[in-house]
């Protein structure tokens, strides 16, 4: 379960995952349009939720899904980002803020996709994070309430950052937590 395989790009989890690309495609040519960007931001919420709820349900968890999933996120989340402080809807440090957990995972996320026993152990101990939906929801409906022009958005972006870094914090934790430090590569691990 550690190796990474195309046929598991064209089962239904990696297909949920995929789906954030077009999505992310289509975002910059929707944001002039608040209801179609907000449609595109919930499609992508929607695919977020069902890809690993999926997998884990119909015990389809593979290597190649739980190095899809974060990535395609990452690249939804980064157009997002890039397309609303191209339109001066929020400013670079506002994205920042917003984006505490991507830069606190980052070097989990780069283990993970180095390493195949890491991948291995991610995937057998594949399970949701609360912690990390809920972060994820916040980013959801901070964008939203940029794009719509919505007061308070500045408040809602710290909400924001303290839930990302939460979020972050509770995936080192299960990453130290869950392998031996013998075998911790550089004390992340699977997260």
């Amino acid at each position: 379960m550690g190796v990474y395989r195309a046929r598991d790009l064209v089962r239904i989890p990696g297909l949920l995952s995929l789906s954030r690309l077009p999505l992310a495609a289509a975002f910059p040519f929707a944001v002039e349009r608040p209801r179609a960007a907000v449609a595109i931001l919930a499609a992508a919420a929607a695919s977020d939720a069902l890809d690993g709820w999926y997998a884990r349900s119909t015990h389809q968890v593979t290597a190649t899904g739980t190095a899809l999933d974060p990535v395609t996120d990452k690249l939804f989340v980064l157009t997002v980002a890039v397309t609303l402080v191209r339109r001066a809807l929020l400013s670079p440090l506002d994205v920042l803020w917003m984006s505490t957990r991507e830069v606190a995972e980052l070097p989990l996320v780069l283990a993970i996709a180095a390493s195949p026993r890491l991948r291995l152990r991610r995937a057998a101990l594949a399970s949701a994070n609360v912690p990390g939906k809920v972060a994820t929801a916040f980013q959801f409906v901070t964008a939203t309430a940029a794009l719509v022009g919505m007061p308070h958005t500045g408040w809602m972006i710290g909400a924001t950052a303290v839930a990302g870094a939460f979020a972050a914090a509770t995936y080192w934790v299960r990453a130290v937590r869950s392998d031996p430090p013998s075998t911790t590569v550089g004390r992340g691990a699977a997260c």
